[in-house]
């Protein structure tokens, strides 16, 4: 009864970098989450994914930044493809798993959902969201940062 009833509970994506994956281009890890995600993770409600690994790319892996709708790495290297890929993935797993709430790394070109930085690999932020971010968006699920994980969380009544 117990694993019918957590299949039928809200659950959530979540950047794997933000739970202490280390999978961000540098080859470290955002923070540890918060307490309560750690919990939900534990009940087997959280859905850790990493766009950006999930589309192929290495870690560590040189710095990647969004202009308009392309990948393009502090390299040179077009990043485009591998990101439009862990995107796509993204959106798939949500959909596999009726998942409404993701709470994505924020000023990630794949997973910013207020800010991202603005190509010239300054550290200039502007308004923008991540590649994974707006597909999410298109498709009915509502994104978060990191910042904002007691709201995601009261949205999706948990």
């Amino acid at each position: 009864m117990s694993n019918s009833t957590q299949k039928s509970d809200p659950q959530i994506l979540v950047s794997a970098c933000l739970m202490g994956k280390p999978v961000r281009y540098d080859g470290r890890y955002a923070s540890q989450g918060s307490e309560k995600l750690h919990q939900l993770h534990k009940q087997g409600r959280i859905v850790l994914l990493c766009p950006e690994v999930a589309g192929g790319l290495p870690t560590p892996r040189a710095p990647a930044e969004r202009i308009a709708n392309l990948i393009q790495s502090q390299t040179g290297e077009d990043f485009t493809n591998a990101f439009t890929h862990g995107a796509k993935k993204a959106l798939s797993l949500c959909q596999n798993h009726n998942i409404k709430i993701a709470i994505l790394k924020e000023g990630s070109p794949s997973c910013g959902s207020d800010f991202i930085y603005d190509g010239s690999f300054t550290g200039t932020k502007i308004n923008g969201a991540g590649i994974v971010t707006d597909l999410l968006r298109a498709n009915g699920i509502s994104v978060f940062s990191e910042h904002n994980i007691e709201r995601a969380l009261d949205l999706a009544n948990i």
